[in-house]
């Protein structure tokens, strides 16, 4: 088989590092900051190991696509093969726009646009590569944590048996519990205490959530919208967002405590988690002043429009949950039945505007 395409390809990044101009010094206190957009999705440092994204220790000189265990994307793979190295100018370029560096990289993040920043981003990995190890470390131990506001304490863990009926196992104890039992009720039952402010979640947001969701709210790629959508439900393609469909608080405090950032989930302290929420109820008119503050105090009172067009559970009182009596198995109905209403035919094949036609 002809190396020829390997060939073009190693002559394509020789030709763009000499092109590269040389990179001034950066701030490596200040990179740290930038480190925040990243580490969702990247560890680095002593025990760093691969999340998402593979680990940036001993990045500088390391032939790209080269961990060993992380699945990288086909195109990846190929750079490596190709001769990519990473260097402080290849760096600056994938981290400038990786899709436009590396066409078919799985990196969803959309670049750092400002120059003195990813110079600033790359003296923070120069400055701790000499102190970082690729040795994985044991996975940090769930944290325990008190009983959440509003739930009762549970029972004892004392005299509990050793095995359950399936001799499988043990029980788990209170305080294993209480570590996964955070959800939080709309109501504000199971609430921890907190309080964060409209714009202190803007600082959070910018730096934790912005990359995937936009600056706004508005989403990027195809990372979810969080705000706007209004007056948009009855339309083909409604918009549900927070503002516009969500029915309760709790589920947006709940989602953002249990899960977010994608990649580095409940490393948010629950303050942060009050200001985010905030500013999500902000960028939806919610709340209008910035210096609305939002805590257990009032978060059963802030409601979200859409509310009142969800309804209760109620399919306990439907005939066939009130009926206990036996079902009737043949002959059920007077007549043969028959079909009074079919459901809306979902057509999701785009069409050209103008003429109908389906696009292939």
């Amino acid at each position: 088989m002809s190396k020829f395409p390997e060939l073009i390809a190693s002559a394509f990044f020789a030709v763009m590092l000499a092109a590269a101009p040389a990179l001034g010094a950066g701030d490596a206190d200040q990179g740290a900051k930038v480190f925040k957009k990243c580490k969702a999705c990247h560890a680095v440092g002593s025990g760093a190991k691969n999340k998402v994204g593979p680990h940036l220790n001993d990045l500088f000189g390391r032939p790209a696509g080269s961990i060993t265990g992380y699945k990288y994307s086909k195109a990846m793979r190929k750079a490596s093969e190709a001769g990519l190295v990473w260097s402080d100018e290849t760096i600056d370029k994938f981290l400038a726009k990786p899709r436009g560096f590396l066409k078919g990289t799985k990196m969803a993040f959309p670049g750092i646009k400002k120059e003195k920043d990813r110079r600033d981003l790359l003296a923070y990995l120069k400055a701790i590569q000499t102190a970082s190890t690729s040795t994985p470390t044991a996975e940090k131990p769930i944290k325990t944590v008190a009983a959440p506001a509003g739930k009762p304490p549970l029972a004892s863990d004392t005299k509990r048996p050793k095995h359950g009926v399936l001799h499988l196992g043990r029980a788990a104890t209170s305080a294993e519990i209480l570590a996964w039992d955070i959800d939080i009720r709309p109501d504000g039952a199971g609430l921890p205490k907190g309080k964060g402010t409209v714009a202190q979640g803007e600082e959070v947001f910018a730096e934790r959530c912005a990359v995937c969701h936009g600056d706004f709210g508005e989403g990027k790629d195809r990372w979810p919208v969080l705000a706007g959508g209004f007056d948009t439900l009855k339309a083909e393609r409604p918009e549900k967002t927070i503002g516009s469909y969500w029915p309760f608080l709790s589920t947006v405090f709940d989602y953002i405590r249990r899960a977010m950032p994608f990649g580095d989930a409940r490393s948010l302290t629950d303050d942060e988690v009050y200001a985010v929420t905030a500013y999500l109820l902000f960028l939806n008119d919610i709340v209008t002043d910035t210096e609305f503050e939002l805590s257990e105090k009032n978060f059963a009172a802030t409601r979200l429009p859409n509310e009142a067009n969800f309804i209760a559970d109620d399919r306990a009182s439907e005939q066939q949950y009130a009926n206990t009596g036996e079902p009737c198995m043949n002959n059920c109905m007077a007549e043969p039945a028959q079909v009074i209403m079919r459901a809306r035919v979902l057509d999701v094949t785009p069409e050209n505007e103008g003429d109908g036609s389906k696009v292939d």
